[in-house]
């Protein structure tokens, strides 16, 4: 049978020098005791997978509203997706699996409900108290760390430094670094770092699958990009007559392009900078003239954001998308003003109903606190749940 220790011994012997191993861990908070069996990243993973937070991703939008059909993606699809390009490429970049999975099925615990029109809707109203707003990061930090109950002793997951440090620090397009002085003086292990472009690879490619099979693209708008012509390219000699058949072998041809332009990218970067432990990596994530290690190439990159912009015109500006994002703007917007006018109509869980004070100085701290209540409640709604509550806060014949 293999232990603990067998597994970490591997990884000593089969990972990269580069690569972040388990018993090299900054550890955890609260409980730094070893399992006999499990590695502290395996733990990490399965506690995520295990979480009320991880199962509600399944009734949150990714682009199209769970409503509008069952075949597209939610969150939890997407997740799911992250997490298994990601650990292609960190296998072939000899990193740590199991570090690379913890992250990938953790970055968007904190995703409000309809994907990033919930978001915007919620930074916004949050900026009347904080001028942060509402960062999704630092969210998926407060989930795992206080908002998940499982254990008596202590709030949250007690999930290891690396996993929250690649939480905290997760970076995209649409993901921006929450800062938090714990973690300030750490940087994001090459683990993490394969995240961010997994997210981002995997978000491109699967959006054109959803987008054609929606109707809110077609093959002619997407005919003259390059990136696509590439991929169409490598399918189109395979004469292929079915349409879904077809759709499913381009997304295929453009996620293996990409990620092949990746590996070696990303493989010449690491011979160049030759970090000869993780400490060197995470340190050298920390300058921020620092330019990026696990990246595509030059021409891939510049295609990459041709066809992102063509996604941008087409897709996420399609009068079908506009009209889903306004009205989920709309429904947060008013469920947002409904509790914040009378915080008392909250459960008690979230709203603890504290006097309200006279003191000009504890009345900005009240409201504040009441904000970020308010904020937290509907950040962690399922689509499903918001448009519920919704219907019960605005129609007068609803049972509340």
């Amino acid at each position: 049978m293999r232990t603990r220790k067998d597994i970490e011994a591997l990884e000593q012997s089969v990972l990269a020098p580069y690569a972040m191993k388990s018993k090299d861990s900054l550890g955890r908070e609260h409980d730094n005791s070893q399992h006999e069996i499990r590695t502290c990243y395996q733990r990490d993973r399965d506690r995520i997978v295990h979480s009320e937070a991880f199962r509600k991703l399944e009734y949150k939008t990714q682009v199209f509203v769970i409503l509008e059909g069952d075949y597209y993606r939610t969150r939890l699809t997407h997740t799911i997706e992250v997490a298994q390009i990601a650990r292609t490429i960190g296998r072939s970049l000899q990193l740590n699996e199991d570090l690379i999975e913890a992250i990938a099925l953790a970055h968007d615990l904190g995703h409000p409900p309809f994907g990033h029109a919930g978001e915007f809707a919620l930074n916004e109203l949050m900026k009347a108290v904080d001028p942060d707003g509402f960062n999704h990061n630092f969210r998926s930090y407060e989930i795992v760390t206080k908002y998940e109950k499982r254990y008596p002793e202590f709030d949250g997951l007690d999930l290891t430094a690396e996993v929250l440090v690649g939480i905290l620090k997760h970076e995209t397009v649409y993901d921006k670094t929450a800062l938090v002085d714990r973690f300030s003086k750490i940087g994001p292990t090459l683990e993490a770092k394969v995240v961010d472009i997994a997210d981002s690879l995997a978000y491109l490619s699967h959006d054109i699958d959803d987008g054609l099979t929606s109707g809110c693209i077609t093959q002619k708008d997407l005919h003259s990009d390059p990136l696509w012509q590439r991929a169409y390219q490598r399918v189109h000699p395979l004469n292929i007559d079915d349409p879904e058949i077809f759709k499913y072998q381009i997304v295929k041809a453009l996620i293996d392009m990409q990620t092949k332009d990746l590996l070696e990218e990303s493989y010449k970067n690491l011979k160049k900078h030759n970090f000869r432990s993780a400490q060197e990596a995470k340190d050298y994530h920390l300058r921020k003239s620092a330019k990026p290690v696990i990246s595509f190439s030059p021409p891939m990159k510049g295609q990459r954001d041709m066809l992102q912009r063509l996604l941008f015109e087409k897709l996420y500006r399609h009068y079908r998308v506009e009209r889903m994002t306004e009205k989920a703007k709309r429904v947060i917007h008013q469920i947002f003003d409904v509790y914040k006018n009378n915080p008392n109509q909250l459960p008690y869980d979230i709203w603890d109903r504290p006097a309200k004070p006279n003191n000009k100085k504890k009345l900005k701290e009240f409201e504040k606190k009441m904000y970020k209540a308010v904020c937290n409640y509907i950040a962690g709604m399922t689509d499903r749940f918001a448009l519920d509550e919704h219907k019960k806060l605005f129609n007068p014949y609803q049972k509340v």
